[in-house]
């Protein structure tokens, strides 16, 4: 597989995870660690399933524990430390620090041997923070001290995923197919931690669990391994600075389905996120 096809296919994964909002408002009233425990196992399961007339791909699983601690610290770390950030904080003011780990990416991929950061590729990033910053500008509403814990959360989520995808370059020997067993594992401690901290509530039309499993299949799923191969073999600095890309299109989802408003906020921040992502692709777009 050549770099520009494994980028291609990380950038999928943006794409899948733009559709996580909409799905996640059409799965209903369902808690955030029990939607969490039902598509991180249905995400597994499709992992499992690509095993079929692969014996070998069983192996996968015999990893080292820095790659399990690696693995499941990311998956089920990001998602935990983001839910309690919601569950503490303002939406927008959480999602807006959550979503410094594109750039994190970027400028932590400079530490990876035998990878260079042009300048082209932080200028795309900062375009990128840039729209981002302007796509949730008008709805912060402030936060009182006790949002602090959230807001401390989304920070270090933005750091734990960075550190996961950019991790993963380093452990590239591992196989895609680990990422099933991660996200079984996953799925079982955001099972315990929805017994400890909410209350079940079950889908209640056949839509809402259409719903949970098109998450499970797609953005809890399919995504996380389309975003192994990306971080893996492809370009790294590219797939960050377009990861900005994930809150535009999920916005863009939402005005479509009806849950949202277009605003001129929205349409520049279209462009300098556009922007900046063809910028950081400057050399995967032009090569011959």
């Amino acid at each position: 597989m050549t770099p520009r096809t494994a980028t291609l296919i990380g950038l999928t994964a943006i794409l899948m995870w733009s559709l996580l909002s909409v799905m996640t408002v059409a799965t209903g009233k369902i808690p955030a660690f029990q939607l969490a425990a039902m598509t991180f196992a249905i995400g597994g399961l499709v992992g499992l399933l690509t095993w079929i007339g692969r014996g070998e791909a069983a192996k996968s699983l015999r990893q080292p524990p820095i790659v399990w601690a690696v693995g499941v610290g990311g998956l089920f770390g990001y998602h935990a430390l983001y839910f309690l950030a919601l569950r503490f904080a303002p939406p927008a003011e959480a999602g807006l620090l959550n979503y410094l780990w594109p750039l994190l990416i970027v400028l932590f991929s400079s530490f990876l041997p035998g990878e260079r950061l042009a300048m082209h590729h932080i200028i795309g990033a900062v375009l990128g923070l840039v729209g981002t910053v302007l796509l949730f500008a008008g709805n912060t509403s402030g936060f009182a001290p006790g949002a602090v814990p959230g807001l401390v959360a989304a920070f270090i989520a933005a750091f734990v995923w960075a550190i996961y995808s950019v991790s993963s370059r380093r452990l590239k020997a591992v196989p895609t197919d680990a990422v099933a067993g991660f996200c079984l594992v996953t799925s079982v401690l955001a099972a315990l931690m929805h017994l400890a901290l909410e209350t079940t509530v079950w889908p209640e039309t056949t839509l809402q669990w259409l719903s949970v499993v098109a998450l499970g299949i797609g953005p809890v799923g399919a995504a996380f391994y389309a975003w192994d191969i990306g971080m893996k073999r492809g370009d790294i600095r590219v797939l960050g600075a377009a990861s900005y890309a994930t809150p535009l299109l999920s916005t863009g989802f939402l005005i479509a389905a009806g849950f949202a408003q277009a605003s001129a906020n929205i349409a520049i921040a279209a462009i300098l996120i556009a922007g900046g992502g063809l910028i950081a692709a400057k050399d995967m777009v032009l090569r011959k």
